[in-house]
């Protein structure tokens, strides 16, 4: 009877499903209406269809124009299961590179994915291992392709025996591509809050390390990069291997080198660097217990230590908790002087004065000292910077421009940072940044507790302003120091004119002075230097080619002669070329 009931319920209840209409469904009609009131959405809505259209139109076009055109070639031999050089089939090589790339990523995707699970989720952080292998993933990542190919070819072909298998070349691309995989999921990975798992286990603590653990890590490599790729280059750029190896001689050979030193060179390093840490740790613990002075002593080398990037590993021992100080963290927080041991701020402050009224001062000081025919070239590189800088208090545009030109001066420069960074102290202004020291952290900052006597930024600045014009203007001229706009002028090439347009005559007589077509072992040319190289350089007479018209005679090697010509080298280089025969 209750069945019976139930039964007879339902079916009151029963619903058709065909008869309900989507409420947020519109007809034609009052699409129609809503864009009649609303032209530009009529408009817009009408541009995108025509951009639809003819993009499909674009697409149609071309596979029509590849069909009708390549139709006529299609015939049952491409289709063959076997290869000959009458048929040309594309079914071998298709279905070997489909069944490659399958084989590949069943090795590479699971090896891949469960290490990087590994390292995120259940190794212990800080651990030597992990970094290790990180580092090597990411070096792995810039080898080139065909390093991999001759790696597959020695180790995979030749130690074991494979030879030219599916199964040797799969396992070759797997190698390749196993980094890409580990280093995509683990950085998947670590995109995931800290706080989803601290909460699973009923923790709310999080870690103040986003500087020492991102900024650092990736500042240190770039600079290590490049120390190793132009040493490498340069002495590698002209290594001979045997004949079979050939193809990777010379240029080649460097990225080869390149990457295995770094990998050297990162397993060193993460025995070193705990030490150089530490090191680091020890001054900033000894310059916190000298008041004013410290902070200009921080303030100098914060500054002289950005070419390395170390200067990130100093800030945090000042503005966060590695030893218990936290200048900034405090400071934005709400505190004053009184929550804290030391002077709130004063690790912060120094660098107003000096980054929105110094810079600006050296900026002008390098204009005015610019060459008069690069002072526009001048003011674009350094004006912008200072303008930067005084805004947001992003230095390394101006920074960057000439600490490699001129070293000393960007010692003077860190110098100066100290100086004012004492002064600053002991006057009492108080400012602090959570970006930079510019002028929209100086107007946020205004308003916190710790923040004292920013009036003084007016007086501060306009020192900073003329100290940092008067000395550097002092340094460039006395030194003849190569700042923006006073580099070396290097001449235009071409403007050059030869001198006899006699092509056939200029041609003979370098040929004589590099020692006749015997000693000659390649031609070539650019767009206004013939380029030799020759087989013996004692036979090579400068004054002899120079007598032929030519601009200037280089030796940028002992085999290497490169004659200065001018735009109207390739007729030279075309009746050279005929002597040779």
């Amino acid at each position: 009877m209750m069945a019976e009931n139930v039964i007879e319920t339902n079916k009151s209840n029963d619903i058709d499903v065909d008869k309900i209409q989507a409420r947020n469904v519109q007809t034609f009609a009052q699409k129609l209406k809503q864009y009649k009131n609303h032209p530009t959405s009529l408009i817009l809505y009408l541009l995108v269809w025509l951009a639809a259209i003819a993009t499909m139109a674009t697409v149609v076009f071309l596979i029509g124009y590849i069909l009708v055109m390549g139709i006529p070639y299609i015939n049952a031999d491409i289709f063959s299961l076997k290869y000959t050089s009458d048929n040309c089939s594309l079914v071998p090589a298709l279905v070997n590179t489909i069944l490659m790339t399958l084989l590949s990523l069943i090795v590479a995707v699971p090896l891949g994915i469960f290490s990087a699970i590994y390292l995120v989720e259940y190794a212990k952080r800080g651990n030597k291992l992990v970094s290790i292998v990180r580092t090597a993933a990411e070096t792995l990542q810039g080898i080139p392709s065909i390093v991999y190919g001759l790696f597959g070819m020695l180790f995979f072909v030749e130690a074991l025996h494979w030879g030219y298998s599916l199964l040797a070349g799969s396992f070759t691309v797997a190698i390749m591509i196993l980094p890409l995989i580990m280093r995509t999921t683990e950085e998947a990975l670590l995109s995931v809050p800290d706080s989803y798992r601290e909460g699973s286990f009923g923790l709310g603590a999080g870690k103040l390390r986003t500087v020492f653990k991102i900024v650092l890590p990736s500042a240190v490599p770039g600079i290590l990069a490049g120390v190793i790729g132009s040493t490498c280059y340069n002495k590698f750029k002209s290594t001979k291997l045997p004949d079979w190896l050939s193809f990777f001689s010379g240029k080649r050979c460097v990225a080869i080198i390149a990457g295995v030193v770094s990998i050297l060179v990162s397993v060193v390093l993460l025995f070193v660097w705990p030490i150089l840490f530490g090191v680091l740790i020890s001054i900033g613990n000894a310059i916190s217990e000298m008041g004013a002075l410290g902070a200009g002593i921080y303030a100098f080398l914060n500054r002289l230590l950005i070419p390395t990037g170390l200067h990130h590993a100093l800030n945090n021992v000042f503005w966060f908790d590695t030893i218990g100080l936290g200048d900034l963290t405090h400071f934005w927080a709400g505190e004053t002087s009184a929550d804290v041991s030391w002077s709130l701020g004063m690790y912060m402050s120094g660098f107003f004065p000096c980054m929105m009224f110094g810079i600006p001062g050296a900026a002008l000081a390098m204009i005015q000292c610019a060459k008069d025919n690069k002072k526009k070239v001048a003011i674009g590189l350094v004006a912008s910077a200072a303008l930067c800088a005084f805004i947001c208090g992003v230095t390394e545009p101006f920074e960057f421009g000439f600490m490699f030109l001129a070293p000393g001066l960007y010692v003077i420069y860190a110098l100066l940072y100290g100086i004012f960074t004492v002064v600053t102290v002991l006057l009492g202004f108080r400012a602090g940044f959570s970006f930079s020291a510019g002028a929209t952290d100086l107007l946020f900052s205004a308003s916190l507790p710790a923040a004292q006597k920013t009036w003084l930024i007016i007086p501060l600045g306009i020192a900073a302003f003329i100290v940092f014009y008067v000395v550097f203007r002092f340094a460039i001229l006395k030194f003849d120091l190569k700042t923006p706009g006073r580099e070396d002028d290097d001449t235009d090439e071409t403007t050059v004119k030869l001198a006899n347009d006699n092509f056939t005559e200029v041609a003979k007589i370098i040929l004589e002075g590099v020692g006749g077509k015997g000693n000659v072992a390649s031609i070539d040319n650019c767009i206004t230097r013939l380029r030799l190289e020759i087989k013996d350089y004692t036979a090579v007479d400068e004054k002899k080619i120079k007598s032929a018209g030519v601009a200037g005679v280089i030796r940028p090697g002992k085999n290497s002669v490169q004659v200065v010509i001018g735009t109207k080298v390739q007729f030279v280089a075309d009746e050279f070329k005929k002597l040779c025969k």
